[in-house]
């Protein structure tokens, strides 16, 4: 399922993601920061996480929303990362409890 709209909210610090069956979610900006899957943030073979939350500042944020083709978002974020595709599958991951 592709998100009908991503939107951020800087001010509050939140992504919201509109699915087209009319789920509206917001989510803390640290929290998508956090879910990132890429090979710097997890072990690529094992799946074991390699960031460290601690390392995420609490006030990180949103720099930069770019479409990838018609299956993810790549998000840079004031904390100097930018090499994490969220996909429409992994989207649904964060913000759906049925991962649709």
């Amino acid at each position: 399922m592709t998100p009908s709209a991503i939107n951020r909210h800087d001010e509050s610090r939140q992504l919201q993601v509109v699915w087209p069956d009319g789920l509206d979610v917001m989510v803390p900006y640290r929290q998508v920061r956090l879910e990132c899957h890429c090979a710097h943030c997890v072990e690529e073979w094992t799946g074991k996480p390699l960031l460290d939350p601690e390392t995420v500042p609490l006030d990180v944020a949103i720099e930069k929303l770019e479409l990838k083709g018609n299956y993810a978002v790549k998000i840079s974020w004031t904390d100097g990362h930018d090499t994490g595709l969220y996909t429409w599958t992994r989207l649904a991951g964060i913000t759906r409890n049925d991962d649709s």
